[in-house]
C-alpha cells in the first residue's frame, strides 16, 4: 500500500501529546487566513497566542463528511484500544484492512491521528482526550434556509 501521509517529526508528536483537546471549527478560507495573520502579528509583537490545536473546515458539509459517526467511533476505538498496527485496528473495528488504511491515512493527513512506526508495523495513535466541535451560528451569514418543525 502506498502511503502519502506526511510523517511527523518526533518534536511535533511530543507537542501533540502535550495537548489534550482538539478544537474543530468551520471557517471560511478568508476567516482562517485572517486568524493566521492575526496570530503571526501577535507573535511578532511578543503577545501571547492561543496555542490550542485547531482543525478548521471550510463548510459544514466538509466537517460532516469527515467526522461522521463511524469515523468518530473509529477514533474512539483507537484511543481506547491502542491497537499495535493497522491490521489490528481493522480487526478491532471489524473492517477491511485496505479501507482502514485509507481512513487512517486521511485522518493522519488532518493530524487527527499519527503513526508510530516500529519496523514494518505502523501503530495509529490518537493524541487528544477531548474533541470539541465549535460551530458559530451567525444569522447574518446569509443562510436563509429554514427547517420545518
Amino acid at each position: 500500500m502506498n502511503d502519502i501521509t506526511p510523517s511527523l517529526h518526533p518534536m511535533e508528536r511530543e507537542q501533540f501529546r502535550a495537548e489534550s483537546t482538539l478544537v474543530v471549527t468551520v471557517k471560511s478560507s478568508s476567516e482562517f487566513h485572517d486568524d493566521i495573520t492575526d496570530g503571526v502579528e501577535a507573535l511578532e509583537q511578543g503577545d501571547a497566542v492561543d496555542s490550542t490545536p485547531r482543525l478548521s473546515f471550510t463548510s459544514y458539509d466538509n466537517l460532516m463528511e469527515t467526522l461522521t459517526p463511524r469515523v468518530l467511533g473509529f477514533i474512539e476505538a483507537i484511543r481506547r484500544e491502542e491497537p499495535a498496527s493497522i491490521n489490528e485496528t481493522a480487526r478491532g473495528v471489524d473492517r477491511d484492512v485496505k479501507i482502514v488504511h485509507e481512513e487512517l491515512s486521511r485522518l493522519a493527513q488532518l493530524c487527527i491521528i499519527f503513526f508510530e512506526e516500529d519496523g514494518q508495523s505502523k501503530r495509529p495513535a490518537v493524541w487528544f482526550d477531548e474533541l470539541v466541535i465549535t460551530l458559530l451560528l451567525d444569522p447574518e451569514a446569509g443562510d436563509t434556509d429554514t427547517a420545518a418543525p
